[in-house]
């Protein structure tokens, strides 16, 4: 007996014991009463304090990924205790020795390691949460789940997982230590009341759920035991009950901040010239006016430091490309300003001379107004400073719905666009959504006034095996939103998109495969009402699957047809006709009426590899080309990287690849190459220097009327007013950008950073790369919290 009590111990992982107060998950045991402490804790990643002793312990996690309902294949404990001024978190994940997975990552980086994320629901309403995140040596990543019933346009990349996905753009400052055991990992969370938004009731319940992420199985964890079918991820929560004498205490945080920039140009002769310009002052102030409302306001802010846009590849040059927002003063908040269809964009205040947005929830109603003044533009009546302000409410009805409205406006000078919005989500038996939209426009631009309407109906089903997406909306071809972001107007869109899922048993070599049709019309906007046929077709058969050990793997057969569209061609191009001994004249282009595309597609990804992922998507086929309104030849392809070197250097490569070949003679018509890297070492967990370099080469032959004519096509020169024949073209385009980032806290940082533009006529070549443009900056701030 005392051999068989020896081995036990030797065998159990080096932390005291805990009391009897435990939560599992499996069992259904989710409201949990966690105790409170005033003793004082060190964040040092060791549970080692008497107050962990008399914690909750939340246990018994079931998975959630690939496969739900399972018990979890490694353990896992969270304690929990709070105390007047914070909530405290102790994590022991367990796992055999060595498949630990963790690195010196930046905030927001922690995807490809081990990390552990909590949900907190603190208005207890099912449907947002903060979200925190932590990686076995407590490097953070942060941000807000905000469930919307968000459902993207159906795509040949279709994903696997079914939760929405959490916005990391949120900073919140919070402590955390972690350091990796003989039986897996230890982690120790602090988050301050000041650090969240939460209701005003004297006793109160948050919701709660916490999710594991173990790479080397491929596996997500979850303590309250969530199906994927379910509608709402946050509405199958457990609950932390009985909160009461929280104190935030006064919340105001001050962020001056100043910038100083240095451009350089190119000089009419001698050498390169470089210009100091006065360095610019600005604040930002944060002042929690109650638990549950936050006012937020910016002077002068810069936004050097933002990481450059990545490079994207249009397949329709009608579609604009979506930016996400970056900058910080924008991210605060933004869940509450997230409308469908995109009708608030941020992004449209270019570089605000001030700012002020007033966000939070008080009762059932969420509230968030921004208001800003651009810096000065150019319009009909003049220069102006364009002003904006933005009105967002929702309203919660019953366990998962909702009601929302949202006005905008924006007025430069004379003119002003202004768009007024309501829209609902119903939810009802788990896993059927509702989603209903209607807004109009009115702008006035140059004297002359417009008014537009659009609507967008979606239906979700979420079943376990079987779901179904359903969508239809229209946009008026005058429709206008200088507050928002269209990728497309004057088009009515129509689709259906049944999906099956197969699950395998535990441990099956095929442990999910998703099966789905897509059925997708698009009408031009005023056709659609005299009963005209769709102008472009899609029938997309996709299947995708995750394999043992977290291989993701797809294929796709897609079949269209593309028509005509007169309104983008519209004085885009003629055709030259020339007569023998006599000048040449012009003819209208008018193009085929029909083009039909067939594509496959296959796409890989790795598991989250120790010290490697590695994701590609190959298209091939044949597929309308828009430079000459013609059937191509298309390749396709995208190839992804992430490199973990060392537990502080990070490398991210991608590649984009899109040709255009003509079928006939096999000429290329147009090709777009962009291979972009990315550096990071990690010096220390609040220092890191990044180096980021993007080379973009576009070929574009001279065009030609290549399905009917064959005639030469002519663009219009303004210079000349005339119509000339486009030479054939090729830009070779290299930016390079490097940071050096100081950032102990959200807030008080150090940036150094330069950034260069160059150009060659020789793709790839390197040596003859000559700059355009390039810049120094420096920027400090400084987090003041009172």
């Amino acid at each position: 007996m005392l051999t068989l009590l020896l081995a036990a111990l030797a065998l159990a992982p080096d932390h005291p014991p805990v009391a009897d107060t435990s939560y599992s998950g499996l069992a259904h045991q989710l409201d949990v009463r966690i105790p409170r402490s005033d003793q004082p804790v060190t964040i040092d990643g060791r549970l080692d304090e008497p107050v962990w002793r008399s914690a909750a312990v939340l246990r018994g996690f079931s998975q959630y990924a690939p496969t739900d309902g399972l018990a979890a294949a490694d353990s896992t404990e969270v304690l929990v205790w709070y105390s007047a001024t914070a909530i405290h978190f102790g994590i022991r994940a367990f796992q055999p020795a060595g498949t630990v997975r963790a690195t010196l990552a930046d905030r927001d980086h922690i995807s490809q390691d081990d990390n552990v994320t909590l949900f907190l629901s603190t208005f207890n309403d099912g449907r947002q949460a903060a979200v925190f995140g932590v990686n076995p040596l407590g490097q953070q990543a942060d941000g807000m789940l905000v469930e919307r019933g968000s459902q993207s346009d159906a795509s040949f990349t279709s994903a696997l997982q079914s939760r929405e996905a959490v916005d990391l753009s949120p900073d919140f400052v919070y402590q955390s230590k972690g350091r990796v055991t003989d039986y897996g990992y230890e982690v120790e969370i602090r988050i301050p009341f000041k650090s969240l938004r939460y209701q005003s009731a004297d006793v109160q319940t948050w919701g709660i759920n916490v999710t594991r992420v173990a790479q080397y199985r491929g596996y997500e964890y979850s303590w309250a035991p969530a199906l994927r079918a379910a509608a709402s991820f946050l509405g199958q929560s457990g609950h932390l009950v009985g909160l009461t004498e929280l104190r935030r205490g006064l919340v105001v945080d001050i962020t001056p901040e100043v910038t100083q920039h240095t451009d350089g140009a190119p000089p009419a002769a001698g050498a390169w010239s470089y210009v100091g310009k006065q360095p610019t002052v600005g604040a930002n102030v944060r002042w929690g006016v109650t638990n549950n409302l936050t006012l937020n306001g910016t002077v002068n802010p810069d936004f050097s430091q933002v990481e450059a846009d990545a490079g994207q590849i249009s397949f329709d040059p009608r579609a604009a490309l979506y930016f996400a927002e970056k900058r910080p003063f924008f991210l605060d908040g933004l869940e509450q300003f997230t409308v469908p269809n995109n009708l608030i964009y941020t992004r449209r205040i270019v570089q605000p001379v001030g700012a002020a947005k007033l966000t939070g929830k008080v009762g059932n109603t969420e509230i968030a107004l921004l208001s800003a003044v651009d810096a000065a533009s150019a319009s009909a009546s003049g220069r102006n400073d364009p002003v904006f302000n933005i009105v967002r409410l929702q309203r919660d009805v019953g366990a998962q719905s909702r009601l929302g409205m949202m006005y905008t406006d924006r007025v430069d000078g004379d003119d002003y666009n202004r768009v007024l919005e309501v829209d609902s989500r119903v939810v009802w038996d788990q896993i059927y959504s509702l989603q209903l939209q209607a807004a109009g426009s009115a702008t006035r631009q140059a004297g002359v006034s417009t008014t537009a309407p659009m609507w967008d109906i979606r239906f979700r089903r979420q079943g376990h095996n079987f779901g179904l997406n359903a969508l239809y909306n229209g946009l008026d071809d005058q429709f206008v939103t200088k507050s928002g972001f269209l990728s497309r107007v004057g088009e009515v869109h129509a689709n259906i998109q049944p999906t099956y899922t197969w699950f395998g048993e535990a441990g099956a070599f095929v442990e999910q495969a998703t099966g789905d049709i897509l059925l997708d019309d698009i009408w031009a906007y005023h056709n659609f009402f005299h009963s005209g046929d769709a102008r472009d077709k899609k029938n997309h058969y996709d299947l995708h699957a995750q394999l043992r050990g977290g291989w993701q793997v797809g294929a796709s057969l897609l079949l269209e047809t593309f028509g005509f569209d007169p309104a983008y061609y519209n004085g885009l191009y003629r055709i030259e006709r020339p007569h023998p001994g006599a000048a040449s004249d012009t003819l209208p282009f008018t193009g085929t009426a029909r083009l039909p595309n067939r594509d496959w597609v296959l796409s890989a990804a790795t598991p989250q590899f120790k010290n490697l992922t590695l994701s590609v998507l190959y298209l091939w086929g044949q597929d309308e080309n828009f430079y000459e309104w013609a059937s191509s030849l298309i390749t396709y392809a995208n190839i992804a990287a992430d490199i973990r070197a060392s537990e502080q250097l990070r490398i991210g490569f991608t590649y984009q690849l899109q040709d255009f070949v003509r079928p006939d003679d096999h000429t290329r018509t147009a090709r777009v190459r962009d291979p972009r890297l990315k550096l990071e070492y990690q010096v220390t967990p609040s220092v890191f220097v990044r180096l980021i370099g993007e080379y973009v080469s576009t070929y574009t032959d001279s065009l030609r009327d290549d399905t009917r004519t064959n005639l030469p096509l002519l663009v219009y020169d303004q210079p000349s007013a005339r119509w000339v024949r486009p030479a054939r073209t090729t830009v070779n385009a290299f930016r390079g950008d490097f940071l050096f980032s100081y950032k102990p806290v959200p807030g008080t940082v150090l940036y150094l950073g330069y950034g260069a533009s160059m150009a060659e006529p020789t793709p790839f070549d390197f040596r003859q790369l000559q700059r355009s443009s390039d810049a120094f900056f420096v920027k400090a701030s400084y987090l003041f919290r009172l």
